[in-house]
């Protein structure tokens, strides 16, 4: 089963997709990290979320490229967050960035086997398409591929979700 989380910086997406982990009866709670550390303020946000989960019996799995790799459980559900750090890691992991389609590709790839080799899975993504600012090319390839990728996702998943102000309304 794949559960999408969808909604804008702020909205409660995270906390409402952890409440939605520990609402089950999974023997085993994985949560995948995506975000890298490269500056104080993302550090400060790791340690946010860290302490967030603290007590829900995850084990966190710090990943941020290449999550198909991961090593879990069959009996397990996986808390994927997030995809739009995990879009930025995979397509600009190199000097030269990936083309959206083939980033894209890849990551979709990449969940399709992850969710093969779990009960459950459940990803966290953003919208970043509403804010009307103009962006230069690789931010706008960025956004093309997070964009297809959360498509495709909404397609793939058995439930969807956009928190808004910390509620969560079925799509």
């Amino acid at each position: 089963m794949i559960t999408l989380v969808y909604g804008g910086s702020g909205s409660g997406k995270s906390a409402f997709a952890e409440d939605l982990v520990c609402k089950t009866n999974y023997p085993n709670r994985y949560y995948l990290a995506t975000m890298q550390a490269f500056d104080e303020e993302s550090n400060k946000r790791i340690k946010k979320h860290r302490s967030f989960r603290e007590g829900k019996g995850f084990t966190t799995i710090e990943c941020p490229v290449d999550i198909a790799n991961t090593i879990i459980e069959k009996d397990s559900i996986v808390l994927l967050e997030c995809m739009s750090n995990l879009v930025a890691n995979e397509m600009f992991r190199s000097v030269e960035p990936k083309a959206f389609t083939e980033c894209a590709d890849k990551i979709f790839e990449d969940i399709e086997y992850l969710s093969n080799k779990t009960a459950s899975l459940v990803i966290v993504t953003n919208n970043i398409f509403e804010d009307g600012i103009s962006y230069d090319e690789g931010t706008k390839e960025y956004m093309r591929a997070l964009g297809l990728i959360n498509e495709r996702l909404a397609q793939l998943s058995d439930e969807v979700y956009e928190v808004v102000v910390g509620i969560g309304i079925k799509l």
